[in-house]
């Protein structure tokens, strides 16, 4: 029987709490991540308020200095540590992945110099249109459709490009490259970028509209990625016949691989929070496992190095957190953590290699405090062990502290 009838996972997409062991490995802009903090920094260098999660314990998880304006709880309701990644990475995907047990030992290809003329020139064929060769590097998302849409206005001409993540971008206005064509595109681009020397995690489409000098990505974006290369536990719940339900690009992260309901993609953090708790309120939902993810931390603040804007998301999530917890039945675990960070106040605009934070929260808790550091991989062993499955890649339970 299981401890917990269902469980919620929420991801906070990027939200770092400190640089991980291995940081000065990883770098941002040719600068070490190991001076990376999300929010560490969010709260030094612009206040951070976040009453709710700091009541859950977020205050309390172990570093060497505190975070400046979320204070330990001596009562907290829940329980918190923080989390490191054993994979190679520091992506979306390896970040969700490894939560799910799997250990990426070799990580994906990107492109820091743009994508090889073979690629370009392919994508071309296929879709007989010319690709923007300006465009074809790293490129923040917002920028390139400003610098370069008007020009796709005019010409109906391609823009690829990159990020420090292994994709590849493809902009359209909708009115020009509708959206069907687009994501015949993106499939075709998919389908040559499966093996090395260009295994890429995922391929975007990424619509927008509007006039020059005021473009808006629109939310008809849609991630094509591989499949994950081994059984992850979403694979072992499904093969048990237990519920599991992906909100917001969950889905496209796993390429749908043990996944049996997909609530669909969010417009927004909000929408996302609006979805999970139509989801939580189902009546066919008595069992089985929700995984959220919440995007905007990292797509519209981290890449940007928005401290405001990203502080101002997280007050926001904060805000809503009550109405998630309302929604929980007595024997549902909620738990909160992130996949990777993206230190806004940092170097560069790639993800930072950091712990992420875990929070635990259920109305049925006697106890509450801090739990051991340990991995990512932990919170799939743990979810695999309360429904009686076996467990998958690495990582190792916890399920027997959250009392």
């Amino acid at each position: 029987m299981s401890k917990f009838k269902r469980m919620h996972l929420v991801v906070l997409d990027s939200v770092g709490i400190g640089a991980a062991p291995d940081a000065n490995n990883f770098v941002n802009a040719g600068v070490p991540d190991g001076a990376s903090d999300t929010l560490g920094h969010i709260s030094k260098t612009v206040g951070l308020n976040v009453p709710n999660m700091a009541k859950i314990g977020l205050g309390n998880i172990p570093r060497e200095v505190p975070l400046k304006t979320v204070p330990a709880e001596s009562n907290p309701t829940g329980y918190a540590t923080k989390l490191q990644e054993v994979s190679l990475g520091k992506d979306t995907m390896t970040g969700h992945w490894e939560i799910m047990g799997l250990n990426i030992t070799e990580p994906f290809d990107t492109f820091w110099n743009g994508f090889p003329e073979e690629i370009l020139t392919k994508i071309e064929e296929f879709s007989g249109r010319k690709v923007i060769r300006e465009a074809n590097k790293p490129y923040s998302g917002t920028a390139v459709i400003d610098d370069f849409g008007p020009r796709q206005m005019e010409t109906g001409e391609l823009i690829i490009y990159t990020s420090a993540d292994p994709v590849l971008q493809i902009a359209a206005h909708e009115d020009i490259i509708p959206l069907d064509e687009l994501y015949r595109i993106c499939e075709y681009a998919r389908s040559i970028t499966l093996e090395r020397p260009a295994l890429l995690g995922r391929i975007i489409a990424r619509p927008y509209v509007g006039e020059p000098g005021n473009f808006t990505r629109t939310a008809n974006r849609r991630d094509l990625a591989v499949s994950p290369f081994a059984p992850t536990v979403l694979d072992k719940l499904n093969e048990a016949g237990i519920d599991t339900y992906a909100v917001g690009k969950i889905n496209d992260i796993f390429n749908g691989a043990g996944i049996n309901h997909d609530m669909g993609h969010n417009k927004s953090n909000s929408h996302g929070m609006d979805t999970l708790i139509k989801t939580m309120g189902l009546p066919e939902f008595q069992e089985g496992f929700s995984f959220t993810n919440l995007v905007d931390f990292d797509a519209l603040y981290g890449h940007r190095r928005n401290a405001h804007g990203y502080r101002d998301c997280l007050h926001e999530f904060d805000e809503r957190l009550p109405e998630i917890i309302a929604a929980m039945r007595e024997d549902d675990l909620l738990m909160i953590t992130a996949d990777h960070g993206n230190d806004p106040t940092y170097a560069g605009t790639d993800h930072t290699r950091e712990y992420i934070p875990f929070l635990a929260y259920s109305p049925s808790f006697k106890g509450k405090g801090v739990i051991p550091v340990g991995h990512f991989s932990d919170i799939s062993a743990t979810i695999a062990e309360n429904f009686g499955v076996e467990k998958a890649m690495i990582g190792e339970s916890f399920l027997d502290k959250l009392n």
